[in-house]
């Protein structure tokens, strides 16, 4: 169940980019990347709050609690500014690349889980699927503090599992997504001051934040508190690679995006890596059984 949780949470991330190509003119990445996270954090408060379950008290994690807040907004600007040096292949190739390599040392060392055979299997399969995804997209440019940027935007992201999965132990999952996603939000709010927003009052511009608040956010971390809950940070990590697959198939099916063998090839290696760790998971629950 946790592994199925991750992966429909990074199928509603995998949203994320087909929204944003319908997003009016003059609708920056930052002002959608702050948007989301406050309709966000709406949602789970909202959710939080019916399904009674919101836990603020004195055995909060506080310090884990402001990690993770702050590991929301930095993915969020460093994400961006790495995009927009690096260019988008690049950029997230190394964001959703490298943050499955974060993850699986950080889980290791601060809470004790060894990534497990299929993982060392399943992570790089799904990273070379990614690289192919990458491939066809543009042209490929390096820029030091643009890849810089993206590796810890890479790093912010296991950070945040990472955090997230201490405050898990002693709080329910409405609890720790709606802090965390607050507290990104919080932090991001200043930089609405900077950008243009008069967009979101168009009937596109507010359809665009309610999917990406809503659904890419609130829904997808609602499902992925849970997920996190029964699965490592390493495991989580990798199988949020259903993210780019989704993006990918939406890209071709509703953008009408190129599809290339690269593509397919990138699809199938990703698939492939999840595949061995939904049977690995599915062998151990069943051998616990």
């Amino acid at each position: 169940m946790g592994t199925l949780l991750i992966i429909l949470a990074a199928i509603c991330w995998g949203t994320t980019g087909t929204a944003q190509a319908f997003a009016p003119a003059g609708a920056s990445s930052l002002a959608i990347g702050s948007l989301r996270l406050i309709v966000g954090a709406f949602g789970l408060w909202m959710v939080g709050t019916l399904q009674g379950d919101l836990q603020i008290d004195r055995r909060l994690p506080w310090r884990a609690v402001l990690v993770t807040g702050v590991a929301t907004a930095l993915y969020q600007l460093t994400f961006f500014a790495g995009v927009y040096l690096t260019g988008v292949a690049v950029g997230t190739l190394v964001t959703i690349g490298s943050s499955p390599i974060f993850a699986g040392v950080l889980g290791m060392l601060f809470q004790g889980e060894r990534p497990s055979q299929s993982w060392y299997v399943a992570t790089p399969l799904a990273v070379i699927g990614c690289v192919l995804l990458a491939i066809p997209g543009e042209t490929v440019t390096t820029n030091a503090l643009g890849i810089g940027l993206t590796l810890l935007a890479g790093l912010s992201y296991a950070v945040f599992a990472l955090f997230n999965k201490h405050v898990l132990r002693t709080h329910s999952a409405n609890t720790a997504m709606t802090l965390s996603i607050g507290l990104g939000a919080l932090l991001l709010l200043p930089a609405l001051a900077f950008v243009q927003v008069d967009w979101l009052w168009t009937l596109r511009g507010s359809a665009v934040i309610l999917e990406l608040g809503l659904v890419a956010t609130a829904l997808s971390y609602f499902l992925y508190g849970r997920g996190l809950k029964r699965v490592s940070v390493a495991n989580a990590t990798t199988l949020s690679l259903m993210e780019p697959l989704t993006a990918t198939v939406l890209g071709v099916f509703v953008l009408h995006e190129q599809l290339t063998a690269f593509t397919l090839g990138g699809v199938a290696l990703i698939a492939l890596g999840l595949i061995v760790l939904v049977r690995a998971d599915y062998s151990s629950s069943n051998s616990n059984m």
